[in-house]
């Protein structure tokens, strides 16, 4: 992938990549405070024409380093992020099972959100 920025807009909840001036894909993403704060990511989309560059391996893994950085985990909800952590364990560690199910019961109850 290259020329890509990616950024994360944490009001909207939206970790986005940028390519040739505009957004080439983004993962969704929410932030869970109880039991355990911690970054939910629930929709991995990149734009079909940036398809096959990269840019949805590069956007979870920037979410698992910004979730380091804040010393924070990831609970991941998103199918894409889910795999991605488990082809690169040594960046991704493994998601509480009592954060996960927080998480499914907080989407669970906001459906309008996602």
């Amino acid at each position: 992938m290259s020329e890509t920025e990616i950024r994360d807009d944490r009001a909207a909840g939206r970790l986005e990549a940028f390519g040739e001036g505009e957004v080439v894909g983004h993962i969704e993403y929410f932030v869970l405070d109880s039991p355990a704060r911690a970054l939910v990511p629930v929709h991995t989309i990149v734009e079909p024409a940036h398809e096959g560059k990269g840019i949805a391996g590069s956007l979870a893994r920037e979410l698992y380093g910004l979730a380091e950085r804040e010393g924070i985990p990831v609970a991941p909800l998103c199918p894409y992020v889910v795999k991605w952590a488990e082809r690169h364990p040594e960046e991704a560690p493994a998601a509480d099972p009592e954060l996960l199910r927080a998480a499914k019961q907080w989407l669970a109850a906001h459906p309008g959100r996602f």
